[in-house]
């Protein structure tokens, strides 16, 4: 199981959210990139990137800040956060991501998804299904379709889409733990590789969702207040 600790981009700026909530904000660091060299110090192996301004208006916002961050980081990082173009996905590529994280588009524009799985390989383009409720939220978390994210799921996964990144966003930055039944059905149901993310607080919840056998788990507001200690749980887990 692979950790990937969270940087999340608001005015250029490294920031954490509650619930998705852009007026429920703490700053935690003014210079991304340097947090990214926090965390590869602190054992990182892959880093996680979102780009809160770039999800919320639908275009690139923190181009500047995300290719800071790649070039401090000396390891992976996957970016997500206002994808919804293969011009996006060229640019993001250029900066030097890894791997691109489609969200809204994958709920709303499956041909732009399928087109980057054919294009650039599974490997490389991964989903980002965020639900509230068990339905998926678009836009920055703004909008709620009628759809659930298994639903979702089950359809992009015949697009070719090995990858994704399931968030309960009520849990995200509310330290009391993650959606462990829901992101379990959706292992089971789906048969993909999931990402947890939202939640985490603490190293028994790395071990609970170790033990329902997700890929990776995406840490934010722990790491950043100290209830988990990245180092200890690369050991552990990673």
């Amino acid at each position: 199981m692979r950790i990937y600790p969270a940087i999340d981009i608001k005015d250029g700026k490294c920031v954490r959210l509650k619930q998705g909530a852009f007026d429920e904000v703490t700053v935690y660091n003014d210079d991304p990139a340097a947090q990214a060299a926090i965390w590869r110090d602190h054992g990182a192996e892959y880093i996680h990137v979102v780009d809160l301004d770039g999800a919320r208006r639908g275009r690139g916002y923190n181009d500047g800040a995300i290719a800071r961050i790649i070039a401090a980081a000396g390891v992976p990082v996957q970016v997500g956060g206002g994808i919804r173009s293969m011009e996006d996905i060229e640019l993001k590529f250029s900066l030097g991501a890894e791997r691109v994280i489609l969200g809204t588009a994958a709920v709303t524009d499956t041909g732009l998804l399928a087109e980057a799985v054919r294009c650039f390989g599974p490997d490389r383009v991964a989903a980002g299904i965020d639900a509230k409720d068990g339905f998926a939220a678009v836009s920055g978390w703004e909008d709620t379709t009628r759809t659930t994210a298994l639903e979702i799921c089950l359809n992009i996964k015949s697009l070719g889409v090995n990858t994704v990144i399931y968030t309960d966003i009520s849990k995200d930055g509310m330290m009391l733990g993650p959606n462990v039944d829901a992101t379990a059905r959706l292992l089971k149901e789906t048969g993909m590789d999931i990402i947890a993310s939202g939640g985490v607080s603490c190293m028994d919840d790395l071990r609970r969702l170790s033990e329902i056998g997700v890929s990776g788990v995406i840490v934010g507001k722990a790491l950043f207040t100290g209830a988990v200690n990245l180092s200890e749980a690369v050991r552990l887990f990673g």
